[in-house]
């Protein structure tokens, strides 16, 4: 027989892929911030911070699209974090898990939500 899972588990359950996706958007855009450096002129240094933000533009934009679709999360966000160890794993192994790993947790969440949508709607 299934348990039927608690209203404060339900919530913690369905808001987590969503507030640890808006997290690691913010962890990324931070890594931006390197874009301004002490001779740096300040035309040039905006269009590198521009640059530097469009991993964070787009971990938000996906999470915005999983926000009620939620194996679109699912699956692109196990897929950046594939693509992004597939890239980096031999130069890199360290970043590697930094950026993989929460893209990963996040889209397992986002999987798990999708697969239990109706116990964690219903409540």
């Amino acid at each position: 027989m299934r348990q039927v899972m608690t209203t404060t588990r339900c919530r913690l359950l369905r808001w987590s892929p969503r507030i640890l996706g808006v997290v690691v958007g913010v962890f990324f855009g931070l890594f931006a911030l390197d874009a301004f450096g002490p001779e740096e002129p300040l035309r040039e240094a905006l269009a590198a911070l521009v640059v530097h933000l469009m991993p964070a533009i787009v971990v938000l934009t996906l999470v915005a699209a999983s926000w009620r679709r939620e194996w679109i999360g699912g699956l692109a966000f196990i897929v950046l974090a594939v693509l992004y160890a597939a890239v980096t794993v031999r130069s890199h192994p360290d970043w590697t898990l930094l950026i993989s790993g929460p893209l990963v947790v996040v889209g397992a969440l986002f999987a798990w939500n999708w697969f239990h949508r109706r116990e964690l709607h219903a409540s």
